[in-house]
């Protein structure tokens, strides 16, 4: 895979990928439609930032790139690329369980505070992790 020069890109099946770790200097998109909603990127080598219509959706740190992103009801995927080992943030729905899956692995269940945040870290120097949060109902 490859980093996201463009900085944020719709893909073909409608997810969206977004970040640039490779930057020394940040760098910023706003406003970029995707099915009605604005997206707003920041990223570089020491964080990559997503919100959506002014909500934070991810933040990774350091920096990263994220190909196909994907949120619903249901949940969240999307697949990790990083220089070193990232500790992620998303802002999903407040004081819910959701399970984490990393590679297909289950790495357990976490529930988000009364601001909907869920945070982990995980292994990603120079390699790829595919990232499933499902909501457990």
């Amino acid at each position: 895979m490859a980093v996201i020069e463009e900085l944020i890109r719709q893909e073909d099946d409608g997810s969206i990928s977004f970040g640039n770790y490779l930057m020394d200097e940040k760098k910023k998109v706003m406003d970029f439609e995707v099915h009605g909603d604005l997206y707003k990127v920041k990223t570089f080598n020491e964080i990559t930032k997503l919100e959506k219509n002014g909500k934070m959706l991810l933040e990774a740190v350091p920096g990263a790139t994220i190909h196909n992103f994907c949120m619903n009801e249901k949940g969240v995927s999307f697949i990790v690329e990083a220089a070193e080992d990232v500790q992620m943030t998303l802002e999903l729905e407040a004081e819910t369980a959701y399970r984490i899956l990393l590679d297909d692995v289950n790495i357990g269940q976490m529930k988000t505070n009364m601001a909907g945040k869920v945070t982990f870290s995980m292994e990603t120097k120079n390699k790829t992790s595919k990232v499933r949060i499902e909501k457990i109902i």
